[in-house]
């Protein structure tokens, strides 16, 4: 167990590492933030002090280094007061003119809003995990439901109408599921559902003590989340359907029906307890998807989430935050599977075993 953890750690790293520097080269090709942070009329040697400050006149390979050593908890500085400050060093050690630092990943500054990345970041997870939260606990009940009755009812009209549905489901991305939803349950129906097309997913009031109070707006939630939940509803509901399936042609079950056990008894109890390992996989696997998912569900319904700066800073030519959102994704995705792939040596001591060899 000890080898097959030391493994995943490893591969886990040198995963985050590649994504890392793919990130960087890719994002290389990004216009001169120099002049956009400099504007139209502006001097050579004013854009030439600009790169220098942002560190953009040092070779491509320093600043790759440079970037890596600001993300890394552990990570190596020139010792000043300065440096201290910027990065809040948890614990350092004095190696005279330079210092051995344990930090927090730093992503760096907004060229535009001169508010570090991290800030920025910390204020969008929440509206992009509530999101993301909310849309795999309506896939799981749904899915669950949709899979269970198409394997109960195999070849039936409803198992057919099920499997159209998640086929449709698979099939259509959520940028395309997203105006749909918007201008039927927000517009031809508004007065029958009341949902926003577009708003806030926090909003605030006062309360009896004159108190600001934060709360969710569902009506801003609700479409959002189905839009993102769609794809994982036919995942699920797939998976239920082929584990139930098998699980309900197995030995013990045709015995368990021999003794003359309730129907309902057999299948929740025996069957579909047996058959939910593939969908834990599923929804485990799912959620890190769906906070990268969110990035366009974000934008259709302007919530501010982890999608919302990254595309704002697209648009903004506002590299810090782009590369700082899309690695933050890459490391909850790259932390995701670790702890799931741990969780699957826990439960099944087989993988475990098989991956030692």
């Amino acid at each position: 167990m000890l080898r097959y953890l030391v493994k995943k750690t490893i591969y886990s790293f040198a995963i985050l590492l590649g994504v890392i520097v793919i990130i960087f080269f890719l994002f290389e090709r990004f216009p001169d933030p120099a002049r956009a942070m400099a504007g139209k009329r502006v001097d050579k040697e004013t854009l030439i002090n600009i790169r220098k400050s942002l560190g953009l006149d040092q070779p491509m390979h320093i600043r790759l280094v440079s970037y890596l050593n600001d993300l890394s908890p552990i990570a190596v500085h020139e010792n000043s007061e300065e440096n201290e400050e910027k990065y809040s060093y948890a614990m350092s050690l004095d190696m005279g003119k330079n210092v051995l630092a344990l930090k927090a990943p730093y992503f760096r500054t907004s060229y535009q809003r001169r508010t570090e990345v991290s800030e920025i970041i910390y204020n969008a997870v929440p509206s992009t995990a509530i999101l993301a939260l909310t849309s795999i606990i309506i896939a799981l009940i749904i899915g669950l439901i949709l899979g269970i009755v198409s394997a109960v009812y195999k070849d039936t009209f409803w198992d057919r109408i099920a499997l159209v549905f998640a086929t449709a489901g698979i099939s259509t991305p959520s940028f395309v599921s997203g105006p749909i939803l918007a201008f039927i349950f927000a517009y031809l129906l508004y007065d029958w559902t009341g949902l926003n097309v577009q708003g806030e997913l926090f909003e605030e009031t006062i309360d009896d003590n004159l108190n600001t109070v934060s709360y969710v707006n569902l009506k801003n939630l609700i479409l959002p989340a189905i839009t993102l939940g769609i794809r994982p509803v036919s995942i699920i509901m797939l998976l239920t359907r082929s584990s139930l399936l098998d699980a309900l042609s197995q030995d013990y079950v045709r015995t368990a029906f021999a003794k003359g056990l309730k129907t309902s008894v057999v299948l929740f109890k025996h069957s579909l307890r047996n058959a939910l390992n593939p969908v834990v996989t599923a929804v485990s696997g799912w959620f890190a998807s769906l906070l990268a998912g969110a990035f366009f569900v974000e934008s259709v319904f302007n919530l501010k989430g982890i999608g919302f700066e990254t595309i704002m800073g697209i648009e903004q030519n506002d590299k810090p935050v782009v590369m700082g959102c899309v690695v933050f994704i890459a490391i909850i995705f790259v932390l995701t599977n670790f702890f799931v792939d741990i969780l699957y040596s826990v439960l099944d001591p087989r993988v475990s075993l098989k991956s030692s060899k």
